[in-house]
C-alpha cells in the first residue's frame, strides 16, 4: 500500500480499529468487554498488517483490550524492531449499561434514548459510562501526549476502537461531535493523520482497500 505523505515534514499517525470480534458480528454493542478477534478477524489483521509491511513504522500504540492488541501484534510481526504499548486512553467507550446489548434490542427497550441519539449523539452520555466528549477529550490528549514524545517526520500506529477513532477523526478533520454519524469506522479500516507542530489534519479515513487486495471481506 502507498501511503501519502504529509505536506511538508511531521508525524505520521496510522490510525487503525481493530478487526471484527463475534460481537461484532453479532451486533452487540461491545465497549469494554474483553473479546478477542474471530477467525476473520485474524485475517482482516493479517491483510492490514501485509498492506503495511513496507511502512516505516515508529512504534505501536495499541487500547489494552484483547481485540487491539491482537490487531497491534499482528501488524508488529512485520515491525520487529518497532516498540508496541500498551495505552488506556486509546480504550473503547464505556457504554455502561448498554454493554452487551445487541442493537436491535437496544433500540426497542430505550427508543427515547436510541432518538435522542439520532438527533445529537454529543448530547447524550451512556447510562454508567461516557460521552462522546468525555471519549473525544481523553483520546485527543493521549494523541497529543503520544506525539509529543517523537521527533517530526516519525510514524507512529495507533490501534484503537470505533468510538475513539471516530472522536479523533472529529477533532481532526473539525468536525462537531454532534455530526459523528456520519462518519465510519469498519472493522480493520486504516486512516492516515499528519501532525505539524499544533496542526492536525488527515489524509485518509475509513480505507479497506487493503481487505479486497488480499481477499478479505470487510466487516
Amino acid at each position: 500500500m502507498i501511503m501519502p505523505q504529509s505536506r511538508s515534514s511531521g508525524t505520521r499517525i496510522l490510525l487503525v480499529r481493530h478487526g471484527e470480534t463475534d460481537w461484532n458480528r453479532m451486533r452487540r454493542f461491545q465497549g469494554r468487554t474483553d473479546l478477542p478477534l474471530n477467525q476473520k478477524g485474524k485475517e482482516q489483521g493479517d491483510a492490514l498488517a501485509r498492506a503495511l509491511k513496507d511502512e516505516s513504522i515508529t512504534a505501536i500504540y495499541s487500547s489494552p483490550l484483547a481485540r487491539a492488541m491482537e490487531m497491534a501484534r499482528l501488524i508488529k510481526a512485520f515491525h520487529p524492531s518497532a516498540p508496541l504499548f500498551e495505552e488506556e486512553g486509546l480504550i473503547e467507550m464505556d457504554l455502561g449499561e448498554f454493554e452487551g446489548i445487541e442493537g436491535h434490542r437496544w433500540a426497542e427497550q430505550y427508543p427515547d434514548f436510541r432518538k435522542a441519539w439520532q438527533e445529537n449523539p454529543a448530547s447524550v452520555t451512556m447510562p454508567g459510562g461516557e460521552s462522546l466528549l468525555e471519549v473525544q477529550t481523553r483520546a485527543v490528549e493521549t494523541l497529543e501526549r503520544i506525539t509529543k514524545l517523537y521527533p517530526p517526520e516519525a510514524t507512529l500506529l495507533l490501534c484503537s476502537h470505533n468510538f475513539v477513532n471516530l472522536t479523533i477523526l472529529c477533532h481532526a478533520m473539525k468536525i462537531p461531535l454532534e455530526r459523528i454519524r456520519e462518519l465510519r469506522q469498519e472493522t480493520a479500516a486504516l486512516n492516515v493523520l499528519c501532525k505539524q507542530g499544533e496542526q492536525l489534519w488527515t489524509q485518509v479515513v475509513n480505507e479497506c482497500s487493503h481487505l479486497e487486495r488480499y481477499g478479505k471481506s470487510k466487516g
